[in-house]
């Protein structure tokens, strides 16, 4: 039987209906509650690390030699660490570092994830196998290990960790983009666009890539918060930026030191820093995932059983 204009456009109809539109997403998603903490919670974030250095101009990396693991006062008011540097002012800076480097690592590692997982689940075959072994090779080593591997063969700085990041994590997002573009590519407007003669990048932009932007979306948003806690964790291994770069990883090796001595500042702001972070774009991650899902409203109007 051959497929005329009309079926080609009831089908792609069909599709555009599965898909969330933005009266949907607006009903859902700004009245998740999740939603309203993740992103008051991110914008009292960037607010404390852009805007705050513009008000409180201190500077991170001077030593104040006569105020040496202070504790918080109207001077200091988060206090001072072991080299007398204000705590408040690299506290401020290590946000920006953090909020920087990994909105930059996870958009280059979705990148990479999203060209990867279309190219093995449009060509499919032998390619498909060959790609799919690489990503299950790289799943099977710890990505902690082989960043903390990379790391050491060369000196760290912003731009090389955005790369390490985002080298190491992007085979989990082209697994999700292949199990996308397999149940899309043999869809009926997918088959009339190549019978058409479609390109692979006309195919990708005009109807993969808008389907699956959701799905995208969602593991942006969760690569984000593992990318701060990458960043914290390689500088707490003292794999990160070098001294004196402010960060909150380093701040609480440093602060391991002098728990004895019970300098509960130099510990519990970083951390806490670190947790808030984690926690903000998570809950904005909920809440794009439960906007985001049609199989959702397609249980409710069910009735919830299958």
């Amino acid at each position: 039987m051959s497929v005329t204009y009309s079926e080609v456009a009831i089908e792609t109809q069909e599709e555009e209906w599965e898909h969330p539109g933005p009266s949907r997403f607006r009903r859902i998603f700004w009245h998740h509650p999740l939603a309203w903490m993740g992103i008051i919670g991110l914008v009292i974030l960037v607010g404390f690390s852009f805007v705050g250095p513009m008000i409180y101009r201190a500077n991170p990396y001077t030593l104040h030699l006569t105020a040496i693991l202070k504790p918080p006062s109207a001077e200091f008011p988060l206090g001072t660490n072991n080299l007398g540097r204000n705590m408040l002012a690299r506290l401020m800076l290590g946000g920006q570092m953090s909020l920087e480097v990994g909105f930059a690592a996870a958009i280059s590692a979705m990148g990479i994830g999203i060209i990867y997982g279309m190219v093995a689940g449009y060509v499919g075959g032998w390619l498909d196998a060959i790609m799919m072994r690489l990503v299950d090779l790289l799943r099977a080593i710890p990505g902690l290990f082989l960043l903390i591997f990379l790391d050491s063969l060369v000196t760290p700085s912003a731009g090389l960790l955005v790369v390490l990041i985002a080298l190491t994590s992007w085979h989990g997002v082209s697994r999700l983009v292949r199990a996308e573009v397999l149940s899309l590519k043999h869809r009926l407007y997918v088959e009339a666009s190549r019978a058409m003669g479609g390109s692979l990048g006309h195919i990708a932009l005009r109807h993969l890539f808008p389907n699956i932007l959701g799905t995208v979306i969602v593991a942006t948003t969760f690569m984000v918060a593992d990318s701060v806690l990458v960043i914290a964790s390689l500088s707490f291994l003292g794999m990160g930026l070098p001294p004196p770069t402010p960060n909150w990883g380093a701040m609480l090796a440093d602060a391991m030191t002098y728990l004895p001595q019970h300098t509960w500042w130099l510990i519990y702001p970083p951390g806490l820093a670190v947790l808030w972070t984690v926690l903000s774009i998570s809950f904005i991650g909920d809440a794009f995932r439960a906007a985001l899902d049609t199989r959702m409203d397609a249980k409710v109007r069910g009735g919830g059983s299958e």
